[in-house]
């Protein structure tokens, strides 16, 4: 009796050493990296590589405004009737000829190059990145005027609801829920859309609740479902604050640009929010790849995909990058637009059938970039 207690104590010490010798191996695995700092391609890469080849269309009007910032396709079974088809795409200008947040204008681009004037405004308004067309027919665009072109004079601004001939019908503005809006992401559900905006003067995150009928808006309600982003204003790019939305219908979670925070946050229940969730969860935060991301954008693979302002975190050697990374914060590829710093702003995605085309401004040139990459 005695020898076999010896026995069974023997290989329960065996046991035991395995166990934890096999605990401290796993402790030690890459597979318990922090996401964020995992560079290893998990997915196959949505981005083009450097050498293909873009359709590069101007982005300037007669009347020379500059600096393009916004882009949004037109979707699928967009209404017939006005001066826009699916497939086309709006480009917003910030700039007038010379000064930072003067632009008035938007201008269509359709699928073969051609260029022309869709909207133009009263100035000064800096149209910015938030710009949005609804299945319903209608368009958004936000805007962030400046006097000078600089911090110091910029504006709260407004949104503008447009038709789809270019007519200004609605302009939104609101002292506490409209504050500089920069960026935007929709939840489109026709007469019903959820409106997501970044305000770059309060480094906050709004949600309109918006109802359509045929002839334009007839409702509105504004909610702050996130908060404390980094803003200031900036020498070069006038105001720098939250810019890139991108909204998961699926699990109504919203995912957020941080500029000034050099990282990439989401939301969760942004569709259902009634307070401020504060900045929420970081999701990708990458020294390496990330140097002042923008604007934001989901590709057909379900990667996110976000341009670089080099505003930032700069490094010459990665100027006017797009970086594409998985929603668990792993790093997949990166393209640059310019050799020069500063060029990356909006993109926009349009993806049908087997086909997908990836547009994206380049601010330096001006001009409008578009791919056509094949899906697998």
């Amino acid at each position: 009796m005695k020898t076999s207690y010896i026995v069974g104590g023997i290989v329960i010490i065996i046991i035991i050493g395995g166990i934890v010798w096999y605990m401290g191996q796993s402790s030690t695995s890459p597979s318990t990296q922090t996401p964020t700092q995992q560079t290893v391609q998990t997915s196959t890469a949505f981005l083009p590589d450097a050498t293909s080849s873009a359709q590069s269309i101007s982005t300037v009007p007669s009347n020379g405004d500059t600096n393009p910032y916004g882009i949004a396709f037109v979707p699928t079974g967009f209404p017939s009737g006005g001066v826009l088809n699916p497939g086309d795409v709006l480009v917003s200008n910030w700039n007038d000829k010379t000064i930072q947040g003067a632009g008035t204008t938007i201008v269509r681009i359709t699928p073969t190059g051609q260029q022309s004037l869709f909207f133009q405004g009263k100035g000064p308004l800096g149209l910015t990145t938030a710009l949005a067309v609804l299945k319903s027919g209608f368009i958004i665009v936000g805007n962030l005027p400046t006097a000078d072109g600089t911090g110091a004079t910029a504006k709260p601004g407004s949104l503008l609801v447009l038709d789809s001939k270019g007519k200004l019908l609605t302009t939104l503005t609101d002292p506490t829920l409209i504050d500089g809006p920069w960026d935007m992401a929709v939840n489109d559900k026709g007469a019903q859309v959820q409106v997501f905006v970044t305000n770059a003067l309060s480094g906050t995150v709004v949600r309109f609740d918006l109802t359509f009928n045929s002839v334009g808006l007839t409702s509105h309600k504004g909610t702050t479902i996130a908060s404390g982003y980094g803003h200031h204003t900036d020498p070069n790019a006038a105001v720098v604050g939250p810019t890139g939305l991108v909204y998961n219908a699926q699990n109504d979670s919203l995912f957020v640009a941080s500029t000034v925070n050099n990282a990439i946050y989401s939301i969760a229940n942004a569709g259902s929010a009634t307070t401020s969730r504060g900045m929420e969860t970081i999701v990708y935060k990458d020294q390496q790849h990330l140097h002042g991301p923008l604007a934001l954008a989901q590709a057909p693979n379900g990667d996110l995909l976000v341009t670089n302002g080099d505003a930032i975190n700069s490094d010459k050697t990665q100027p006017s990058e797009i970086v594409e990374f998985t929603p668990a914060g792993t790093f997949v590829k990166e393209l640059s637009l310019d050799a020069n710093q500063g060029g990356a702003f909006g993109l926009a995605v349009d993806a049908s059938g087997s086909q997908a085309r990836f547009a994206a401004v380049d601010d330096n040139t001006p001009a409008l970039l578009v791919w056509t990459i094949s899906l697998h």
